[in-house]
């Protein structure tokens, strides 16, 4: 017997059984129509079973709360046929739905599918009914509400489920809505489909099964499968949510990672990879005609001393001012690209031959020669050196960017701000270029590098103060080749590096074994800007004058003006590590850059070198004269000696004796000359003929250095 205070408890629990099992029902419709095959039929399944199940719980627990039977039996066949015709009916439900594709179609047939599951639990209500129980009435109006109440609450379901599955973002809230909708609706129609039929009680009609008690049980623990099944759904869409928000992080990552693959970080620009990708891209588009595509390979012209002056933050705002003026310029048909420092690629699809490319070029020659607006609200201006290569008239898709490079050193060699087309002699000079480099990566290993030292003199007295060390390649097939025409390559193809530290241990090398014969001679070295910016170069340094017991003040490092002065900060702090190495510095070169005299101050050299340019002109030139009387003066008032290079006459000697020039280099005196020569030269060995010996000089060596 069921006390009438416990039934209205059973009615809500009956209603909370509905709304879990329409969340679980909800939740079954969705992943059984979005799994791969195979898993979708073990969720229509489960979800059967689990749909089922709730579905029996409700309507056993609606008939207990009712007051129908309280005092009877139930028979086992009955109960479980009754969940059985629950458990069909919600799979029937799941199946039609998983096989249904189109909106509208589910729309029609799922509510009715739902109708026929309730009309199933309503006759499995009724064979819940114990044995003897009479049925004394059936309420049609009740059973069609009933059956209304659900097509209503399925049909908003269904097209709510329909309507969020492309707005992921209120999929949340929106089913919940459909779970309250379906779970009222289902909760409703039970509570009409008990009221369609009217029972009475039958005193004696016991049988063998469950009593009142017992089916309550077997509902609570029905409902309890649910909302472990309800728990499951919970646990599965959190760990799916997870699963999303991994899967979403990842396409991030991949995305990142793929634009710093593609993409210059500082313009946004493509880089070098996905230029040559759209290219190809481009080639399928416009096919092979004459002229289909033009490649123009653009370098600004005066960058650097834009960082220099003003710093790399406004050495970047006009980078990307740049990068967005060739984008505007690509247009949607064209691509911009980056690559390099101050490098640019731009592609023009058809661009309507020579005369077409040659308008593109002076475009971009106009669009960058306007003012940049920087930082500090200043404004500068820059022009730019172009190198045109048609496609397929300049060669294949391979070689564009390669030939138009080339065009554009050209371009840059005529003093830049114009553009030049690509001819058959830039390829030989390109390829020539790609030869040497390839052979000069084994020069070191072939041993083929020297090293010639040419001597300095000192004005006054004629002693010998030093040498300095001059690469030269001993080429097996081309001769002797001169720096002036390797060097560039190596600088080009990023083997200055390599190169350079090879001279360091080389030099080191050689000081120690003059001295080990007795002469103590100085050795200046060229550094690159390249090698000013490795961070082990001091290391390397201190490493080679220790490995060769090298006093460091016989190493004097020597560095161009435009060097010095292409990145300050770089060069003065590079200076100061080796000066507290030892070595003492020297600027290469002088006059021919724009030196600013707060950075000559500050940096902690103690030599000038007059540019060969002014000594050579200076018999013939009272500016030249001015000049290089200018820059003793000025060294002078700043401690620092002066040495001239290029000496190659008596007059010009007898006028930088004059200046009080401090040391003279050139082939007045001697030219360059392999080690063994020159230490033959400085001890003043009278078996060898030495040719290059100025006749008004006894050369004598010091071990003082003047």
């Amino acid at each position: 017997m069921i006390d009438s205070d416990v039934r209205p408890f059973l009615i809500l629990l009956a209603v909370l059984v509905a709304g879990l099992t329409s969340a679980v029902l909800i939740h079954a419709l969705r992943t059984a129509r979005f799994r791969d095959s195979m898993l979708s039929w073990s969720w229509v399944l489960a979800g059967a079973v689990a749909v089922g199940t709730g579905l029996w719980s409700a309507q056993a627990l609606a008939l207990l709360g009712g007051g129908t039977a309280s005092t009877s039996s139930f028979g086992f066949r009955w109960v479980a046929l009754a969940w059985l015709v629950c458990v069909g009916a919600a799979g029937l439900a799941l199946t039609v739905t998983r096989q249904l594709k189109a909106t509208q179609l589910r729309l029609l047939v799922l509510p009715w599918v739902l109708a026929l599951l309730l009309g199933g639990t309503m006759l499995a209500a009724v064979r819940l009914l114990p044995a003897g129980t009479p049925v004394l009435a059936w309420q049609g109006g009740w059973g069609a509400a009933a059956v209304a109440m659900l097509l209503i609450s399925a049909t908003l379901t269904m097209w709510w489920l329909d309507s969020i599955e492309a707005r992921s973002d209120a999929m949340a809230a929106q089913a919940a809505t459909g779970v309250g909708v379906l779970g009222v609706g289902l909760a409703c129609a039970h509570a009409m489909a008990i009221q369609a039929v009217r029972f009475a009680e039958a005193a004696n009609g016991t049988i063998d099964g469950l009593d009142a008690l017992g089916l309550t049980l077997a509902a609570a623990v029905g409902a309890l499968a649910v909302a472990m099944a309800l728990l499951s759904v919970w646990v599965e869409a959190r760990n799916r949510e997870r699963t999303d928000t991994l899967a979403n992080s990842l396409n991030e990552a991949n995305t990142q990672l793929r634009k710093q693959a593609f993409c210059d970080p500082l313009t946004t620009l493509p880089n070098r990879l996905l230029f040559e990708e759209r290219l190809h891209q481009t080639l399928q588009r416009v096919g092979r005609a004459p002229s289909a595509m033009a490649v123009l390979f653009i370098d600004l012209d005066g960058f650097k001393p834009i960082n220099d002056s003003f710093g790399h933050a406004a050495g970047d705002v006009v980078l990307r001012e740049v990068g967005g003026r060739l984008q505007a310029l690509a247009g949607q048909q064209g691509t911009a690209a980056r690559v390099g420092g101050d490098e640019f690629l731009l592609l023009v699809p058809s661009p309507g031959g020579t005369d077409g490319a040659a308008t593109a070029a002076q475009h971009v020659l106009q669009a960058l020669g306007r003012p940049y607006r920087l930082p500090n609200r200043g404004e500068v201006k820059l022009s730019c050196s172009i190198g045109i290569a048609m496609f397929p008239e300049h060669g294949s898709t391979a070689k564009l960017i390669a030939n138009a490079d080339a065009a554009m050193y050209a371009a840059k060699r005529t003093g830049g701000s114009t553009y030049a087309f690509f001819e058959a002699r830039m390829d030989l000079d390109v390829r020539e270029q790609v030869e040497l480099q390839n052979e000069l990566r084994l020069a070191i290993e072939r041993k083929q590098l020297q090293l010639y030292y040419q001597p300095k003199i000192h004005a006054a007295s004629g002693q010998v103060t030093g040498v300095e060390a001059l690469i030269r390649w001993d080429h097996p097939v081309r001769g002797l080749i001169s720096p002036e025409v390797f060097i560039p390559v190596a600088e080009r193809f990023g083997l200055i590096g390599s190169i350079g530290n090879w001279v360091i241990e080389e030099a080191c090398q050689q000081i120690r074994q003059w001295l080990d014969l007795g002469l103590r001679m100085r050795v200046a070295v060229n550094l690159s800007m390249h090698q000013l910016r490795q961070d082990d170069l001091v290391p390397r340094i201190r490493r080679a004058l220790e490995a060769h017991r090298v006093d460091p003040s016989l190493l004097t490092f020597e560095i161009t003006e435009s060097v010095a002065m292409e990145d300050t900060q770089a060069t003065m702090r590079s200076f100061g590590h080796l000066a507290r190495v030892g070595a003492s510095l020297s600027i290469d070169d002088f006059g021919t850059g724009y030196s600013s005299l707060a950075y000559l101050r500050k940096l902690p050299a103690r030599q000038l070198k007059i540019d060969r340019g002014f000594v050579a002109d200076i018999e013939h030139s009272s500016d030249a004269l001015a000049v290089v009387d200018a820059v003793i003066k000025l060294a002078h008032a700043l401690g620092l000696k002066v040495v001239a290079e290029g000496v190659e006459t008596e007059n010009q000697r007898d006028i930088l004796l004059g200046l009080r020039c401090d040391e003279l280099q050139g082939y007045l005196f001697a030219k360059p000359m392999p080690a063994k020569m020159l230490t033959l030269w400085a001890m003043d060995d009278d078996s060898h003929e030495i040719e290059f010996r100025h006749s008004l000089f006894q050369h004598q060596f010091s071990n003082s250095v003047q």
